[in-house]
């Protein structure tokens, strides 16, 4: 009586980087929006100041169309960084190619540079802490929802 082998479990699968196309695709969105954010961040002026009919146009429209009364500047401020960094967190983790790590350095980096700068060089803008924390909240959610999106992606069912 000849004994057979055990099978070989399944190989695990390989962790899938993006193609090069999806980095580029990447790249090409994320540089100017990497200068829009520069323009933003390190105008001589805080944007209340250079566009204050915009900021009431904003608040106005959530407290009259929307109901939000309780939205203030500081609440639509702290909104406004988490949302323009989380799809810096997104670019990130595409361009690093899932390095997931040195994608969530992204964010604080570049918020901690920005907010030197403008200490240093800008004196009519103020670094703030506060804006460095909700900048690097809203790229960690960035990288978060792309690693999660990533994990949904390899996890799916390939058709045969």
């Amino acid at each position: 009586m000849t004994t057979q082998p055990l099978p070989l479990p399944p190989a695990p699968r390989a962790r899938r980087r993006p193609s090069n196309r999806g980095v580029v695709v990447a790249l090409l969105i994320g540089i100017p929006y990497l200068a829009g954010i520069l323009s933003l961040t390190l105008a001589p002026e805080r944007v209340e100041k250079r566009m204050p009919a915009m900021l009431d146009l904003v608040l106005g429209f959530a407290h009259r169309t929307l109901g939000w009364g309780w939205l203030g500047f500081d609440q639509l401020e702290f909104s406004s960084n988490v949302l323009v960094f989380l799809p810096l967190g997104i670019l990130a983790f595409i361009i690093l190619r899932n390095r997931i790590l040195a994608a969530l350095l992204v964010g604080p980096l570049l918020s901690v540079i920005i907010e030197i700068c403008q200490g240093l060089l800008l004196p009519d803008r103020v670094a703030s802490a506060v804006d460095v924390a909700t900048n690097s909240l809203g790229a960690t959610i960035g990288v978060l929802l792309a690693w999660s999106v990533s994990r949904l992606i390899v996890a799916a069912p390939k058709p045969e």
